[in-house]
């Protein structure tokens, strides 16, 4: 990808300043569990401190997806059944979710967007468990996989013509979304998600990850592979819509630790019924905030 020109670098600054920060709860959730030391009661007095957070990650923890035997009534039973790191990631998760604008001028369906996020987040995390062991952790490539195609959310509301032409463009000339993107609007979703990323203050790992998802010259990694084929199959099986379909042609990607054939991924998989039925109910339990 060519330089930025200035009028570019600038849009987009002002793209990634104009979205919302993180609520703080959300923040301080963040900065202590960035502290392998954090213990579970500093992370309950946070959760505790803001109603909206605990009814949601209740109401989450109580769903038929985690089927508990006993109902969870409390932020400190949640920390003991889930961890910190899944209560790190619904935190984030909810925070993700709630400040994606419905509504936008290009055209660009959000919630088709959101399940389609929510389940690459859910089969990059079980790729990792099955296959890079050892390797990443698997609730981070979970959050690679939820915030890979943010960008897509900065240039839906903050450049909406040109992102609504970058959308025609790839449907037209059928080509990948990141090329029509870097053909119109002169840069790709994942340079943007980064900057976002990076306003942010998340991990520089997840930050390169983001912005070379589809580099093909980036360096490789765990997570790198674990997100790249979680999209690939998630698209494949056409769930959700990342406004970038599937194309026969594509090249796999990861086929040194995955090998080349999706169907035999998925089959080791399993059902992605389950995973798409948690994306769908984190998103209305994630709509809680909006609605009340």
């Amino acid at each position: 990808m060519s330089a930025l020109t200035p009028e570019l670098e600038r849009k987009l600054g002002t793209a990634v300043e104009r979205m919302p920060a993180f609520p703080r709860s959300v923040q301080k959730i963040l900065e202590l569990t960035r502290n392998i030391n954090c213990l579970p009661k500093e992370l309950v007095v946070v959760i505790e401190k803001d109603p909206v957070m605990t009814m949601k990650i209740l109401k989450v923890i109580n769903s038929a997806y985690y089927g508990l035997p006993s109902k969870i009534t409390s932020v400190s039973q949640s920390v003991v059944y889930l961890g910190i790191n899944t209560i790190k990631n619904l935190a984030l998760g909810f925070a993700a979710v709630g400040i994606i604008p419905r509504m936008n001028q290009a055209g660009f369906d959000v919630q088709r967007y959101l399940l389609h996020s929510l389940v690459v987040a859910g089969v990059a995390r079980q790729l990792a468990t099955q296959s890079a062991r050892g390797e990443v952790d698997p609730h981070d490539c979970y959050i690679a996989g939820l915030l890979h195609d943010f960008g897509k959310v900065v240039f839906a509301q903050f450049m909406a013509v040109e992102f609504r032409d970058a959308l025609i463009h790839c449907a037209e000339h059928s080509v990948p979304l990141h090329e029509a993107e870097a053909e119109v609007i002169g840069v790709d979703h994942g340079l943007v998600g980064a900057l976002l990323a990076k306003r942010w203050a998340f991990p520089e790992p997840l930050i390169d990850c983001i912005r070379d998802h589809h580099n093909p010259l980036a360096e490789a990694s765990a997570m790198m592979d674990c997100l790249r084929v979680a999209d690939q199959i998630v698209r494949y099986r056409e769930i959700g819509d990342s406004g970038n379909p599937w194309r026969e042609a594509e090249v796999h990607a990861a086929p040194e630790r995955f090998g080349d054939d999706l169907e035999a991924i998925v089959t080791k998989l399993g059902s992605l019924d389950k995973l798409v039925e948690d994306a769908m109910m984190f998103a209305q339990v994630a709509k809680v905030q909006e609605e009340s």
